[in-house]
């Protein structure tokens, strides 16, 4: 396996991130984007005011690790045949939540997996890597729950590689790569 937990922390460390590509024969590429993606962890991460309800109703069971290999698969299902979510890449993570760096964060309902999201963690920076629901809202529910969790844990950074209009709604927001390696730097080093 080209891709080993070691390999793994060294790239994160300097702000690079793997991604298989289907069309190459999933050869692994290293991303390191010249604009970053960042979610809020302070009070500028927005809670839409029903996703906020729903939250305080409780209607999710919320895990942390407990099935990771399920949400890795789940996330990588989500996008059919045209995944970034190699077999290589599910082997390295899972052997990464082994060691106690990578970990998902899932909403459960009726004792069944519904939603969730899974990623890297060193020192004060998480690196948010994929997320999947099969129930509205679900995995929704899973980023909230990371983001309080990183709250309560004074986490620094929460990377979210490339922005999309699904992650704007929370604040996220992009900065450049120099201002991304120095808040990674401080997360790192904190």
């Amino acid at each position: 396996m080209f891709l080993t937990p070691e390999i793994l922390v060294q790239a994160y460390a300097a702000g690079a991130f793997p991604m298989a590509h289907p069309d190459q024969n999933n050869a692994i590429y290293w991303h390191t984007p010249a604009i970053r993606g960042i979610i809020p962890i302070d009070e500028g991460f927005v809670v839409p005011k029903n996703l906020a309800r729903l939250y305080r109703q409780q209607k999710f069971d919320l895990y942390i690790n407990k099935d990771f290999e399920q949400v890795i698969h789940e996330c990588a299902a989500t996008r059919d045949d045209d995944t970034w979510i190699s077999q290589e890449i599910i082997d390295a993570y899972i052997e990464l939540n082994h060691r106690g760096l990578a970990h998902s964060f899932e909403a459960w309902q009726n004792g069944e997996l519904v939603g969730g999201l899974y990623g890297v963690s060193l020192g004060k920076a998480f690196f948010g890597e994929s997320m999947f629901f099969k129930v509205t809202d679900a995995s929704k529910i899973a980023l909230v729950f990371l983001v309080e969790t990183l709250r309560n844990n004074d986490f620094l950074l929460l990377d979210s590689q490339y922005l999309n209009p699904h992650l704007v709604q929370f604040g996220a927001y992009e900065i450049s790569h120099e201002e991304y390696l120095e808040k990674l730097n401080t997360a790192l080093n904190s």
